[in-house]
């Protein structure tokens, strides 16, 4: 039976918008860290101001997703965010001082943080029974930053720092049209908000999940705010700064692509702990090389520590939110993993960096978060795991329409 054309129109949108997003994002995000040095700040500056979008995160990403809940207006929040972060990140290139960056960097970071929450919670409900072919559309995100990433450094490299915050203007002016167009719902609460919200927060599984999302997200932290440094350091140039982030993105396509048959393989919680294990890898991994070169096969774990790791948790968030709450999860998700882990990550990475050097920084981390698996494995639920990851690609069709 032929597919909707409509319903073939929005998938397609979606994934337009993740791939702007991301292009967006792999044009400014990891040359910031750059731009802070070229400003003469220390290691401590560089760290507080790595550590204050994803503190933010936590914060902004669960307000605006449980505002768009309690007030029904997805489509609007969701273009006044694009709107605001576009606009925000031209005036960090343009702030002038240390405090001026703060504030900048603190308003860009509130009106980022629900994004792609509200986009991932619209692609869950636009899929219905479909909801394992998640990855499917989130893959697209991954092309976005794997084809802007080298790009965009080239033109770092040729004509200066200035053309990654142009780059993001320009992604995040198209993604904010496509949004127009996106299948952008506004589901039902089955009880009140704040009903909801409780349900949500006495869950004892949510507790165990976040705690390994955190540990997670603390090494994504570091790997993502001080790879281009260390690289520098290792005397790679802003080419191959951008090959990395490229190599990495196909791994991370990969691991999008069959997410689906990951989750009803592995299950949630196994698929959960080979990505931690993925990520202790990859951190004493950079902690031994020398060569600039070697951090490109390195990268090739970026699919298991960081897409496995999405993919499972937004399953697990969604089949958790109480009816009609299923942004608000999600935002409490991407909070605590690209919120309050990232930050704590990048701020102890700052102090790391200071007294101790970049290698050691990822020699530490890699043991901690290999410390901090084993306990995981002991106290984080099995069995209701693994149901949660079957009933997620078992919906019936009756959800979709």
């Amino acid at each position: 039976m032929p597919r909707n054309p409509s319903i073939n129109h929005s998938e397609w949108l979606l994934k337009l918008f993740y791939f702007l997003y991301f292009a967006a994002a792999a044009s400014l995000l990891p040359f910031l860290v750059l731009f802070y040095e070229q400003r003469g700040l220390t290691g401590r500056q560089i760290g507080l101001l790595a550590a204050i979008p994803p503190l933010i995160t936590l914060f902004a990403a669960t307000f605006w997703s449980g505002l768009a809940d309690a007030t029904q207006r997805h489509h609007r929040l969701l273009g006044l965010a694009i709107f605001g972060a576009m606009a925000l990140a031209l005036a960090i290139f343009f702030a002038s001082t240390f405090p001026v960056l703060v504030i900048t960097v603190t308003a860009f970071a509130f009106f980022a943080a629900p994004i792609i929450p509200l986009v991932d919670n619209s692609s869950l409900e636009y899929l219905g029974a479909q909801k394992k072919q998640y990855g499917k559309l989130r893959l697209w995100g991954a092309v976005g930053w794997g084809v802007a990433a080298p790009v965009v450094g080239r033109l770092v490299e040729q004509f200066g720092q200035s053309w990654s915050f142009y780059g993001y203007a320009l992604f995040m002016l198209v993604g904010l049209v496509v949004s127009f167009g996106l299948p952008i719902t506004h589901p039902g609460i089955g009880k009140s908000f704040w009903q909801g919200v409780r349900l949500l927060l006495v869950d004892q599984r949510w507790w165990s999940f976040l705690a390994l999302i955190f540990i997670a997200g603390m090494g994504s932290g570091l790997i993502l705010n001080y790879l281009f440094l260390y690289m520098e350091q290792l005397g790679a140039s802003k080419t191959l700064m951008g090959l990395a982030l490229t190599v990495g993105t196909l791994s991370e396509l990969v691991v999008f692509s069959s997410s689906d048959r990951l989750l009803d393989r592995w299950g949630t919680r196994k698929l959960l702990m080979l990505a931690l294990v993925a990520l202790v890898v990859r951190s004493l991994a950079y902690a031994l090389v020398q060569n600039p070169w070697l951090v490109l096969p390195i990268q090739l774990l970026h699919g298991l520590s960081f897409a496995a790791l999405w993919a499972a948790g937004v399953a697990y968030a969604h089949k958790l939110a109480p009816a009609g709450l299923g942004a608000t999860a999600q935002g409490l998700f991407a909070g605590v993993l690209m919120g309050l882990a990232t930050a704590a990550g990048a701020f102890i990475g700052g102090i790391l960096y200071e007294n101790v050097g970049l290698s050691l920084m990822y020699g530490w981390t890699g043991i901690g978060i290999l410390v901090a698996l084993l306990c995981l494995m002991r106290i984080m639920p099995n069995q209701e795991e693994e149901k949660i990851s079957h009933e997620f690609s078992e919906e019936t069709e009756n959800e979709r329409y």
